[in-house]
């Protein structure tokens, strides 16, 4: 047994020391550069009750998402009966889910039931009406279909504005599925929910459409536009007045290029004016296909348009290899970077719109952290003495292994990363209350074999022996409930079930393992006669 106190001890200390090595950033602030490169710098992160942020409830509009997949099927049915000499005169779509197709030979109705029936299996004629120039064709999506759509359309939303606030850098974000077609969004810290809110909202449709010159812009703005052709304008400020104008173009509703094929964005700021712009990169497949349309459409204009706003109009002078290009426009820093952000983390599917927004201000969170660490305090002080008057030494052991609980909680808290909420101090509230249980286990087990004539030494290895059982039982049982709230609860319930399972292990530690091992020394070291408890 005394072999064993050294590595004991040993286990003890180094635990300790890893305890204090992850609070200290907590406890300083910021620590040092030299820290920061050798040590661990992540301090204990405070959630959304504590230390203030936003509370967002959006509802994507995934009927858009419907619609546009419509639209895109609608192009592609358009160009296959074009090779097979089957004309298009127009194409509508109809919502929820359906799509309006005027051809102008009704023989060939036949061809686009074949074409159905080969390339597209989600969608199925409802009905079919002749007039005077052709034969409207009206198609149904599978209601199975329009769901996947939609699932997709939810599920692609959450993940995209997940990486733009993983961007964004906020610490320790809440963002999940709510419902069928709703995103729950925590923020903790922000502090400039407006920025925020344009981030996570923003459409961000990135497309590349070539500019038809030969169109009459006069006619165009009166609403008389050519054939697969749409009017869209060009805002440009004056650097020196401020003034905003705008000009009109005419381009290709078709897109030759989007932004799905974007591989990267980044900041760059121009020498010649030192103003911030975007440079783009594509993957290679976006490569490909912007080296080609380059290529092709030397001396015409390309048009950057994001979110149906065209951002510049270059003449392409050359074939552009290797896949870059740049978003140029008065920017500002800041609006660059979000820019580069949601780019890089792709567009949103389909619109979302707000149901519901809170901001926790931050005087609100200290409030609660002044009175969450004070109940706590109130709460430790109690024990403490309670405890030191009823056990006496046992007591004072018991008190050490409950502030080293404490410790150990914070430490792995800011080890792990995880967030410290409201219930989270609820929880390390409780966890004191069952460290000292177990203290009280073990400490009534060593009177009852000190009441039997025992020695201190064997009272306190059969209070300890006796005791484990029950303390393990208990405290098992009750930490495969924590797993199951982490696993199934939300939010506050998650940040209980966090400080209660860690603080469910530390308790265990300290009452079995650091508790023995001070008795240990007591009686072996300093060669106590009596144990007081």
């Amino acid at each position: 047994m005394k072999g064993s106190l050294g590595w004991r001890g040993i286990i003890v200390l180094a635990v300790l020391v890893l305890s204090l090595v992850y609070l200290t950033p907590s406890m300083v602030g910021e620590p040092p550069l030299w820290w920061s490169n050798l040590l661990p710098s992540d301090q204990v992160q405070l959630g959304l009750d504590l230390q203030g942020g936003m509370h967002l409830v959006l509802e994507v509009e995934a009927s858009k998402a419907v619609e546009s997949q419509l639209d895109i099927l609608s192009e592609e049915i358009k160009r296959s009966l074009r090779d097979e000499r089957v004309w298009v005169s127009k194409t509508r779509v109809v919502a929820p889910d359906g799509l309006e197709i005027d051809l102008k030979q009704p023989e060939g109705e036949e061809n686009l039931q074949k074409l159905l029936e080969k390339e597209y299996p989600d969608l199925s004629v409802v009905r079919s009406e002749p007039f005077e120039d052709g034969l409207k064709i009206v198609l149904q999506m599978a209601a199975e279909e329009v769901k996947r759509v939609k699932q997709f359309a939810v599920s692609q939303a959450l993940e995209t504005i997940r990486n733009r606030v993983d961007q964004f850098g906020v610490s320790e974000p809440d963002i999940r599925p709510q419902g069928e077609d709703r995103i729950l969004i925590q923020l903790p810290g922000i502090s400039d929910p407006d920025r925020a809110m344009k981030l996570i909202g923003k459409t961000a449709l990135l497309e590349f459409k070539l500019v038809d010159d030969t169109a009459d812009l006069r006619k165009a703005e009166a609403g008389d536009l050519p054939p697969g052709r749409q009017l869209l304008y060009e805002v440009q400020v004056d650097r020196e007045t401020g003034r905003k104008s705008r000009i009109p173009y005419v381009v290709e509703k078709r897109a030759v290029l989007t932004g799905q094929y974007v591989s990267d964005a980044r900041v760059q700021i121009d020498n010649q004016f030192n103003e911030p712009y975007v440079t783009l990169k594509f993957n290679s497949k976006g490569a490909r296909i912007f080296e080609r349309v380059t290529g092709d459409n030397v001396k015409k204009r390309l048009a950057i348009v994001l979110d149906n706003v065209i951002n510049s109009a270059p003449v392409i002078q050359e074939r552009i290899p290797g896949g870059e290009a740049r978003i140029t426009g008065s920017y500002t820093m800041e609006e660059a970077r979000d820019l580069a952000i949601v780019l890089r983390a792709g567009a949103l599917p389909a619109p979302v719109k707000v149901l519901e927004e809170r901001t926790v201000g931050p005087s609100l969170g200290k409030d609660s952290i002044r009175k969450g660490f004070l109940s706590m305090i109130i709460g430790g002080i109690i024990v403490i003495l309670l405890m030191a008057a009823y056990y006496r030494l046992g007591g004072l052991i018991a008190d050490f292994a409950l502030l080293l609980n404490v410790v150990l909680i914070m430490a792995a808290l800011a080890a792990f990363g995880a967030t410290l909420t409201l219930p989270g101090i609820a929880g390390i509230i409780l966890t004191i209350g069952m460290a000292v249980d177990a203290n009280v286990l073990i400490f009534e087990r060593i009177r009852e074999e000190l009441r039997l004539g025992k020695t201190p030494r064997a009272a306190v290895e059969g209070g300890f022996g006796k005791a484990i059982v029950t303390i393990l039982d208990a405290n098992v049982t009750t930490l495969i409930a924590a797993l199951v709230l982490f696993q199934f609860g939300t939010g506050p319930i998650r940040g209980f079930a966090v400080t209660l399972s860690i603080g469910i292990v530390a308790s265990m530690f300290t009452a079995i393992f650091v508790s023995r091992l001070i008795f240990d020394y007591l009686l072996l070291k300093v060669q106590m006669k009596q144990i007081p408890v």
